[in-house]
């Protein structure tokens, strides 16, 4: 295997590390982990937040703490493209959350995690995120199209804001 494949894998299996560390930082209710997986300057478009990502972690552990009982975020399907020290990956989100109340609330939400990763010191972590949610499920029932459009940016076809990310002819220009 050559040197620059086995460097691919290497760093695929480190941006996959942070976005696991990511759901067990959040599910865990665990702030000092949660921090380690972005970049001190990096932001977070989370639809109920947009901002600094530190500032992200200070009002999204609380609000945890307070309105859910427990939390289960599993990721999959991550499509990834490197171009030297930064990253862009699509990563897919189920998040489970049981909800405190006196009755059993439980909300479902799928969506996608769109996020620039930077290496720097030879680690990466998240510099860029972005969430889209692309379908919600509650004690209520099954969100409306124009519900979720109020909270999110997902589109179908190639307008869609994920395939403007990996469009770029150089991911280092993305800043």
């Amino acid at each position: 295997m050559d040197e620059a494949r086995l460097q691919k894998l290497c760093d695929e299996s480190d941006i996959r590390e942070v976005l696991t560390r990511y759901c067990r930082a959040t599910d865990r209710g665990d702030t000092e982990l949660l921090r380690s997986v972005y970049w001190p300057d990096a932001t977070d478009d989370h639809v109920v937040f947009s901002g600094n990502a530190m500032d992200y972690v200070d009002y999204s552990a609380p609000m945890l703490e307070q309105y859910t009982k427990g939390t289960m975020h599993s990721i999959s399907n991550i499509w990834m493209q490197i171009d030297g020290d930064v990253a862009v990956a699509e990563t897919y989100v189920n998040a489970y959350h049981l909800m405190q109340a006196e009755e059993k609330i439980e909300v479902v939400v799928g969506g996608r995690y769109l996020d620039r990763f930077e290496r720097r010191n030879q680690e990466w972590r998240i510099a860029e995120r972005n969430v889209i949610i692309d379908w919600e499920s509650n004690g209520a029932g099954m969100m409306s199209p124009e519900e979720i459009a109020k909270v999110s940016a997902n589109k179908r076809g190639r307008d869609e804001k994920s395939y403007r990310m990996f469009a770029k002819k150089s991911l280092r220009d993305q800043k």
